[in-house]
């Protein structure tokens, strides 16, 4: 999308993202998506931007990070004509998987996929909510590599920038495009 259409889709997104002062912790503010996806006008236009994203980056397959990625990639895999597959949290997913461990601000957190559900033929993107570390998104990108794939880029709702995710996932990237809608 381009000029007027992009901003005025980004306002329309931005209206939608409710803050929730302090939560989940004091000092925290929340920024609360289920606004906008109540909003059906507004999520159309979320799935639409996000499906021309993937369009444009080439991409074969999304990839959907639990759990609010799963609600934005679903949709967008089928208004692109992709195929969605999910990355879960560690034992969530039957049968063989691959599995990535990566660093928390406190501890260490697990995620996996399928492999077969990709191929050296395939190029996907990524997709989530919220940028904000950039810990998940950056062992999604290994994942991917790991089964095969490669990388058409990820695509947020919201960019947390005073997280420097960005920062974290340049090198996974390898050149490939981090699009966010919406930078905070």
């Amino acid at each position: 999308m381009t000029g007027s259409t992009t901003e005025s889709t980004r306002e329309l997104l931005l209206s939608r993202i409710r803050d929730v002062p302090d939560y989940p912790k004091p000092g925290v503010m929340f920024k609360d998506i289920t606004p906008l996806l109540a909003d059906p006008l507004a999520f159309a236009a979320l799935t639409e931007t996000l499906a021309e994203l993937c369009v444009r980056h080439g991409a074969t397959k999304i990839v959907g990070l639990e759990a609010r990625g799963f609600i934005l990639a679903a949709p967008v895999a089928v208004r692109a004509g992709l195929g969605f597959v999910p990355v879960r949290k560690v034992g969530k997913l039957p049968g063989a998987t691959l599995s990535q461990a990566y660093e928390l601000e406190y501890g260490t957190a697990e995620i996996e996929i399928h492999a077969e559900d990709l191929s050296a033929d395939d190029r996907i993107m990524v997709i989530d909510d919220i940028l904000a570390t950039g810990g998940t998104a950056e062992a999604s990108l290994e994942l991917i590599r790991r089964a095969g794939a490669e990388i058409a880029g990820v695509a947020v709702l919201m960019e947390l920038g005073f997280l420097d995710g960005r920062a974290r996932l340049e090198q996974g990237l390898a050149g490939a495009p981090l699009e966010a809608l919406i930078h905070v």
